[in-house]
């Protein structure tokens, strides 16, 4: 059946004329529009994939229909919604596009008496708009039966089972039909489910599902760890089908325990659409074995909830909380039950930890996503903090002792930012420990522990981890950060991540191992010392002959003794998860209209402890050591610093300004100075010429 109809889109002027050219659900359904179209809330346009010029800002489509006795139903595709778009039919509220960035296949319902007879406008629009934001909506048709009726042609059981053995396993199932879409099914959410379009979470049963007849494609996975399973599916109206998908653990973390360390619910947030009780079935199907409750301003328990949805044997909650302030956010941990709160509403750094520090059972202090701006304050931007050397510029004391580095629901767009500015602060003397998670607030847009921290403590029962031994172990460093790869490093055959490596001889044996699922790739690791790459090995190509061989590789470098003590960090870096099985989130405030996603894997810091003293000396220690032993002569400190690196000729840079005034003018921007410098060596010129450059992109900062 073909319909031709007249289709116009405000404020452009033309018309359309559009055809069904696909086979419809239903003999009676009419045809909207059979194409994508590109709108955009706001200029400019929000990422370089789409054209510089937009359709329109709004949709509204003219088509002529009969009027719909009884309940009818809309469908149509989406794609890259992040803002609230709603959809009316003849001024009647059909309710909102679904916020998420994925491709989805989804329905809504139309009311009776909606549809009349003759002309009928349909219009999609972002009435509150408050950022730019460029999507695609089309593919657009109106059926004269219920959305009920239409998801509910035909169904198909799968059960998600873990080999060897075989074992129910909690897990993710996604469901794509023949465009790749995320296809909307009819699966309530209860409380062994977590159910969005196209996705689908479950505890461990199996799931009926009813969708439209036609082809899927149907995954099952159980987050980074775990192989993804996958079948084609066609189904037929009334049909009914059996299907049973097979997963098994891939990754190697004996002796690590997976945790989320920024985790959220609709319930006691107040915002994103994962109820607490949703947010458990998605944390056993994630993998997550330690997952922090952080909600805003509250202490939460989720253990009663785990127990009620039957998921507790997965994994052993704790109480924490966001401590959400107007200059900055602050993740606190564990935190004991009935204990006081916080005082959120203070404006002070050291009033803020003053009152974290009388919070009953507090070991841990993390700052949460330094580079985002939220409510005008950016912790790590350029009007705070000079990234060259880990200084707040106002004089605010840093008294956390984590920080985020990759929060999978807040990406920056250059994802190695995170781990440079923590690797600043360990140049600055503070010992941090390095944080993966996924401040997720939702069951499946940006969901949890796509983000996570890998913590060194026992793992043999995820239901009964010993939190005092899990928290000790994070506090001390002995972590590494997952974000799609897992990277180990050992120093000497020896020596982890959080532990201080005594070292002899001339050289020192560094083993790294990187790891993965079959469906993530690694291109390269490299080897930090002090934040400067050392060393760094193109990884082999994956064979796509074998498509299901998990990633495993390892690599050794001798690299000379250093002079001085340094820290070291091994990083991977991959290509983005595309599949939207488990797909790469967009950076959250983007700096660029240009986004590469990407997988990561960091280790935590192995300090070496060269000159034997047992305390990690950092890059700030050396400068303060250099400059005072040098009583303020430029062209001793110069040539003292010239034993050293790069980070400490930073840091003595700012230790010789700060000596000079700080409030004054910058002492290497003088001709002598600069002259004197220029006969430097290479790796002293670089350091105090990023100070320099930070100082610099401070004072822009605080001009404006």
């Amino acid at each position: 059946m073909t319909r031709s109809l007249c289709v116009f889109f405000a404020g452009l002027g033309f018309a359309l004329t559009t055809a069904d050219s696909s086979s419809p659900a239903f003999a009676d359904d009419i045809v909207v529009t059979n194409r994508m179209h590109h709108l955009r809330q706001m200029e400019p346009r929000e990422w370089s994939t789409f054209p510089e010029k937009a359709e329109a800002a709004r949709l509204e489509l003219k088509f002529e229909a009969k009027a719909i006795a009884g309940e009818g139903c809309l469908s149509l595709r989406q794609q890259n919604i992040k803002e609230i778009w709603t959809i009316s039919l003849n001024g009647k509220s059909l309710g909102k596009l679904h916020r998420d960035e994925n491709d989805m296949q989804v329905y809504y319902e139309v009311g009776d008496g909606i549809v009349k007879d003759g002309e009928n406008t349909l219009t999609i629009e972002c009435p509150k708009g408050r950022k730019a934001d460029d999507i695609r909506v089309g593919e657009i048709s109106l059926h004269e039966t219920s959305k009920t009726r239409i998801l509910a042609q035909a169904t198909f059981d799968v059960a998600v089972v873990s080999s060897p053995g075989n074992a129910p396993t909690p897990a993710r199932i996604t469901v794509l039909n023949e465009q790749g879409s995320l296809q909307e099914c009819l699966t309530e959410s209860k409380g062994e489910l977590a159910v969005r379009p196209g996705t689908i979470y479950t505890a461990g049963q199996p799931v009926t599902i009813s969708l439209p007849a036609g082809d899927y494609r149907v995954l099952a996975g159980r987050g980074f760890e775990y192989s993804l399973a996958q079948e084609k599916l066609s189904v037929r109206e009334s049909s009914s089908v059996n299907l049973q998908l097979s997963i098994e653990r891939q990754v190697d973390t004996t002796g690590f325990v997976a945790c989320d360390t920024h985790v959220h619910t609709l319930t006691h947030s107040g915002h994103g659409d994962s109820t607490v009780q949703e947010r458990m079935v998605t944390l056993a199907g994630e993998g997550i074995e330690l997952p922090i409750a952080t909600d805003h301003n509250v202490h939460i328990d989720h253990r009663p909830f785990a127990i009620e949805a039957g998921v507790d044997r997965y994994f052993t909650p704790v109480i924490g909380n966001e401590v959400t302030t107007k200059i900055g956010h602050f993740n606190i941990f564990p935190v004991k039950a009935g204990a006081e709160l916080p005082n959120h509403k203070l404006t002070d750094w050291d009033e803020i930890a003053d009152s974290i520090n009388q919070v009953d059972g507090v070991k841990v202090v993390i700052l949460n996503h330094a580079r985002d701006i939220h409510s005008n304050v950016r912790p790590f931007g350029p009007a705070l903090f000079n990234d060259a050397v880990g200084e707040n510029i106002k004089g605010w004391r840093f008294r956390a002792n984590a920080m985020e580095t990759a929060n999978s629901s807040a990406n920056q767009t250059d994802i190695m930012q995170m781990f440079r500015d923590w690797m600043t602060m360990l140049n600055r003397g503070h010992n941090i420990t390095p944080v993966g998670c996924s401040d997720s607030h939702d069951v499946s847009r940006h969901f949890v522990g796509q983000g996570r921290t890998y913590i060194r403590c026992d793992d043999r029962d995820p239901g009964s981890i010993d939190i005092e031994q899990a928290v000790d172990s994070f506090v001390q460093g002995r972590v590494t950060v997952s974000y799609g790869l897992l990277t180990n490093l050992k120093v000497n055959d020896r020596y982890g991540s959080g532990e201080l490596a005594r070292v002899g001889g001339d050289t020192v044996k560094v083993n790294v191992r990187v790891q993965g699922p079959h469906w993530t790739t690694a291109s390269r690791v490299q080897l930090f010392a002090n934040g400067t790459v050392i060393r760094e090995t193109k990884m082999p190509a994956s064979d796509d002959s074998a498509p299901a061989k998990k990633l495993d590789w390892k690599t050794e470098w001798t690299i000379p003794r250093p002079d001085h003590d340094v820290h070291l960090v091994a990083i991977a870096i991959g290509p983005g998860i595309t599949g939207p099985y488990w797909k790469t989130a967009l950076p959250y405030q983007p700096t660029s209209l240009d986004f590469e996603p990407t997988s990561l894997g960091c280790s935590g810091a192995v300090w070496l402890d060269v000159d034997g003293d047992g305390r990690r000396s950092s890059a700030r220690d050396y400068a303060e050591f250099a400059v005072g032993l040098s009583e303020g002569k430029l062209e001793s400190i110069l040539q003292k610093l010239s034993t050293y690196d790069e980070a400490t000729a930073a840091q003595a840079a700012f230790v010789i300004h700060r000596q000079s005034g700080l409030d004054k003018q910058n002492p290497f921007l003088s001709g002598d100075t600069q002259t004197a410098v220029r006969r430097a060596v290479p790796h002293v010129q670089d350091g105090i010429q990023k100070y320099v450059d930070a100082w610099r992109r401070n004072q822009i900062a605080a001009a404006r």
